[in-house]
């Protein structure tokens, strides 16, 4: 009788799910252990749910912008002493309803897609049990929500258990008034005042958002401008963007607490200040899903944050083990996810495969604008960790951005000086997400800003700016410009 390798995943996020489709695919058999549903907190509660409700506030964000100065005239009763009132409002419900609806949706055509692959799904919480055997085995105990047990022997398991929303001892969410970022779909009801705290890119992206969908919006941050972990000069054009719009942001500005006053939240800061509305939404980061697996019992080396070490091909310090996303604190993305447990499951069964290279992902914070990076930052160019050049384009000059009245944005691209090989790009847009793509090919293939100026693009389009970067780029090159 032929030999199956039997893989066990715990964790069926973007990293578990790939891993197993990947895996059954190459003739392993497949067993998927997860507790929520397929997708996991990406799917469920976190990237799908948020980009749904943004795709709302985006509609709401372009009409109440732009309509005016299209010439768009609507029809409405509103009192001439009011012009100035909202003529499009939102259902909150309704939104939230369709939100979880389409989130279940893609939850349920996952679970078909593996099952059809030929792999086993099982609905409980997975351990790792002891050791490595000594027919280099590894025993997986899967616990059932009604206490039964189930061990699976497995030649090799892949950890895929995410992270879940950290919390401030003294800002516990109630699931009413104090939320976290899985707990706003539960809202029937727009927040009137809404406290965001943390400016990261889910309190950026949530905050922006809100704001769009007709809440009065305060964001809480505790360091000098939102999203410091992304290009200063896009953060910039955002936060600028935000003011203008009506938001409250409050740079330098640590939340030490918050609590429920009747039917208001109460935010004290470190500095001993009082912020009041009507919510709040708790964005302070994530903690990694990775204790009470058994992982240091089965020598899976943790790192001090809770995550889970490993090397380029996924493996952790524990011969046979593996881990992908959240859980290894690598990116939070749902992209590099996938890749690090498809990676996982080419390298154990045999397959060719290359190592992660972070410096050919490309990410995106769905803001709007929208904010697109791949490659090296304009952080790794200041530090020296390369060699490069930048030219930054603002998109007013775009004539397809006139048309469409988009006055913030732009794009910005590295090259290497001497070859114009090009290693960066950031793009500030509507849509940068679609945008930032061709930028992408570039940075992976090590294309120059040459090849990019030369390869045609539609008249107009906002795609035009990124060629007119590269040669602008290579004019410079060709000078021999700084």
């Amino acid at each position: 009788m032929e030999y199956v390798t039997r893989i066990v995943i715990i964790g069926g996020g973007p990293g578990g799910y790939e891993a197993a489709l990947v895996a059954a695919q190459l003739g392993a058999e497949v067993t998927v252990v997860d507790c929520d549903g397929l997708g996991g907190a990406s799917v469920l509660t976190d990237c799908v749910p948020s980009k749904t409700l943004i795709a709302t506030a985006e509609v709401m964000t372009t009409f109440d912008s732009s309509y005016e100065e299209l010439g768009i005239i609507v029809a409405d009763d509103t009192p001439p002493l009011e012009r100035a009132a909202r003529v499009v409002g939102v259902d909150l419900g309704k939104v939230n309803r369709r939100v979880k609806r389409l989130a279940l949706a893609q939850s349920h055509d996952i679970t078909a897609s593996v099952t059809r692959a030929g792999a086993r799904v099982m609905r409980g919480r997975g351990r790792l049990e002891g050791m490595q055997a000594l027919d280099g085995s590894r025993k997986v105990v899967v616990t059932a929500a009604d206490g039964s047990e189930e061990t699976l022997r497995a030649d090799a398991v892949l950890i895929a258990t995410g992270g879940h929303p950290r919390e401030l001892p003294d800002a516990q969410p109630d699931g009413e008034r104090i939320l976290n970022w899985t707990q706003v779909y539960d809202l029937d009801e727009l927040p009137e005042e809404l406290i965001v705290v943390g400016s990261g890119v889910t309190g950026a992206e949530f905050a922006g958002a809100y704001q769009a969908l007709g809440s009065k919006v305060t964001l809480v941050s505790s360091r000098d401008r939102v999203l410091p972990g992304e290009d200063p000069d896009a953060a910039a054009v955002l936060e600028d963007v935000f003011r203008r719009r009506g938001m409250n942001v409050m740079a330098r500005s640590r939340a030490a607490a918050a609590k429920r006053v009747g039917d208001r939240v109460e935010v004290t800061l470190a500095d001993g200040r009082v912020i009041s509305g009507s919510h709040c939404l708790m964005a302070v980061g994530a903690i990694p899903n990775s204790a009470g697996l058994g992982l240091e019992e089965a020598g899976v080396k943790l790192r001090e944050s809770g995550h889970i070490w490993t090397d380029k091909v996924s493996r952790t310090t524990a011969p046979g083990v593996y881990a992908a996303g959240d859980v290894t604190g690598v990116f939070a993305l749902a992209s590099v996810a996938a890749m690090q447990g498809r990676i996982a499951m080419y390298h154990f069964l045999g397959d060719a495969v290359a190592p992660l290279n972070l410096k050919t992902v490309s990410s995106n914070v769905f803001t709007d604008p929208e904010i697109a990076t791949v490659g090296y930052s304009q952080a790794d160019v200041d530090a020296g960790k390369i060699d490069a050049r930048c030219v930054k384009l603002p998109l007013l000059r775009n004539p397809r951005a006139k048309m469409q009245g988009i006055r913030d944005g732009f794009v910005k691209i590295f090259c290497r000086p001497g070859t114009g090989i090009v290693v960066g790009g950031v793009v500030v847009a509507p849509r940068a997400s679609e945008l930032i793509h061709p930028i992408s090919i570039a940075v992976d293939n090590n294309l120059t800003v040459e090849q990019i100026a030369n390869a045609f693009t539609v008249y107009p389009s906002l795609s035009g700016s990124i060629a007119e970067v590269a040669r602008q780029l290579h004019g410079r090159k060709a000078t021999g410009e700084a």
